[in-house]
């Protein structure tokens, strides 16, 4: 059998997984237009606070589960993408490592749902919401990535928002339903992962070789970094959620904060295609001229679209979710800082700084930015401080820290640009 097939890398081929990227998050904008408002105003304030811890705290296994392949993984099939072989081989395994994190990660929720009051009570939710977790981290989008078909990935994805969506609508109709929101999310995933399988074999010619538990090892050393970046940014997102869902007197508080959040993740979403799909072109190519250019051309229309967003804020809220989370608006303003940070920081980090030879530091920028933000959550709680707003804040502050590390790194190794740009 034939492994070697040919595949270029091009700025058609960037514009393609561009636009492939954005119409998927288009899409997911659409079908939130219908999820995010229902669920807010059948759930209420309190139910959805309870969805919106479950989900931070979700976050944290799924980052373990993934242990930061989608970058990892990118990056080393973007090398290999010429031999099939070879990306067979990574993706075994990077499969086995997340089948072992999974276990691992497992007996981990068990114990702490055990030792946790709180969530002793929510116990089987949160096993719902796991095994969506882990069957989604079984998804090998790193490999479309680095082959540079996101077409592949894009109509999965929309697929499975679209039957989540019916689902939402169709099975929650009382807030006691909330735990219909995992279910139908993991019965979607487990879907789309039958037919990802299905799809890496009979078209791509990617397939499970024979165990090598040593490619294992080496492949969970070689994502280590990566990992430590992902979960340092947890610091400062979904850990802020799980906080307040501790101290909050109200479940209503974190059903507030989470709105918000959920805004303001939503607005990185629309913003993430331009760095995913920048990634393995950057690797290949190192076209610094492009980074300014994206830069120029869309940071001023991020920043006006966030200014108005700050101005009208209540009335946003109100609109996407309901009257009764009026009292999200404060804490969507304090979290606007990210919307204008988002995509230099993205575009700077790994798609720049690896293209540039200084991968470690984007990690490094990650973990600068969590520490400070520790820091921060600990003056907040000595001093009587912890609110919803004032994390919110806090959130804005990590996020132009990282962001201030990574311009501070590009323009001490600014002639890096220089020298690749010279004819």
């Amino acid at each position: 059998m034939n492994h070697k097939i040919k595949l270029k890398s091009s700025k058609q081929v960037l514009l393609q997984n561009t636009f492939m990227l954005y119409l998927l998050t288009f899409s997911n904008y659409f079908l939130s237009l219908v999820v995010v408002p229902y669920e807010t105003r059948i759930l209420g304030p309190t139910a959805y606070g309870i969805l919106g811890a479950a989900t931070a705290i979700m976050v944290y296994f799924q980052l373990v589960i993934d242990f930061g392949f989608l970058l990892s993984g990118t990056q080393e099939v973007a090398r290999s993408r010429d031999d099939r072989a070879e990306v067979s081989r990574i993706f075994t395994a990077i499969t086995l490592a997340k089948l072992l994190l999974i276990v691992i990660s497992l007996a981990a929720l068990v114990v702490l749902c055990q030792v946790i009051p709180a969530w002793r009570e929510r116990q089987g939710l949160y096993l719902l919401f796991f095994c969506g977790t882990a069957i989604n981290s079984l998804i090998p989008d790193y490999l479309y990535r680095g082959l540079e078909k996101m077409s592949a990935v894009t109509v999965r994805t929309v697929c499975i928002k679209a039957f989540f969506t019916l689902g939402i609508v169709a099975f929650v109709k009382t807030p006691e339903d909330v735990w219909m929101v995992p279910a139908v999310n993991a019965i979607g995933c487990l879907a789309a992962l039958g037919l990802t399988l299905v799809h890496l074999s009979r078209k791509l010619d990617i397939h499970f070789t024979a165990p090598n538990w040593s490619e294992v090892i080496r492949s969970l050393k070689r994502s280590s970094t990566f990992f430590y970046s992902r979960i340092a940014t947890t610091a400062y997102s979904a850990l802020n959620t799980v906080i307040l869902d501790m101290i909050s007197a109200s479940g209503a508080t974190v059903g507030y904060y989470s709105s918000a959040d959920r805004l303001i993740t939503t607005g990185r979403s629309a913003l993430s295609p331009i760095s995913d799909s920048l990634y393995p072109y950057m690797v290949k190519n190192r076209d610094f001229k492009l980074v300014r250019k994206i830069l120029l051309i869309f940071e001023p229309l991020i920043f006006l679209f966030c200014a108005a967003v700050f101005i009208w804020a209540e009335p946003v809220c109100v609109l996407l979710f309901g009257p009764d989370f009026a009292p999200a608006a404060n804490v969507l303003r304090a979290m606007l800082p990210v919307g204008v940070i988002t995509l230099p920081s993205y575009i700077l980090g790994f798609p720049t700084l690896t293209a540039m030879g200084l991968t470690e530091h984007a990690n490094y920028s990650v973990i600068f930015g969590s520490v400070l933000h520790m820091v921060n959550l600990a003056i907040l709680y000595f001093t009587g401080h912890m609110n919803m707003i004032t994390l919110g804040c806090a959130v804005s502050v990590a996020e132009a820290l990282i962001l201030g590390y990574r311009i501070f790194v590009v323009w001490r190794h600014r002639s890096i640009f220089q020298r690749e740009e010279t004819p």
